[in-house]
């Protein structure tokens, strides 16, 4: 998915030089959940169990903000993306933005 953009959770890569701080790149998704997905989570709720509707909705979701995240990156000419988190809130009733962001550089490109 990510076409050549390294992402990592740490600040650095190991034995990698970073040329040039790009700056923040980011992607977000704001989902809703449906009536019926909620009606059946509450019951789920109440015997216990994985939400299974909800759990493929976040990944699905996770996964577009990821997506959007890489493109802004290839936008700004970046080659990597350092501190690479996710994070999510409420953003109204029912609703829940996804937002995936991290800090993008160019890196020194090794010749094999």
């Amino acid at each position: 998915m990510s076409e050549n953009i390294k992402v990592v959770t740490t600040y650095d890569i190991v034995g990698v030089e970073i040329l040039e701080h790009i700056g923040l790149v980011q992607g977000s998704t704001v989902r809703a959940r449906n009536f019926g997905s909620d009606f059946f989570a509450t019951i789920k709720n109440l015997i216990g169990g994985e939400l299974v509707g909800y759990s493929k909705l976040l990944e699905i979701s996770r996964n577009q903000a990821y997506a959007r995240m890489i493109e802004d990156a290839k936008s700004k000419g970046a080659d990597a993306i350092l501190g690479f988190r996710f994070q999510t809130s409420t953003v109204a009733q029912g609703a829940a933005e996804i937002l995936a962001y991290g800090t993008a550089v160019k890196i020194k490109k090794e010749i094999l």
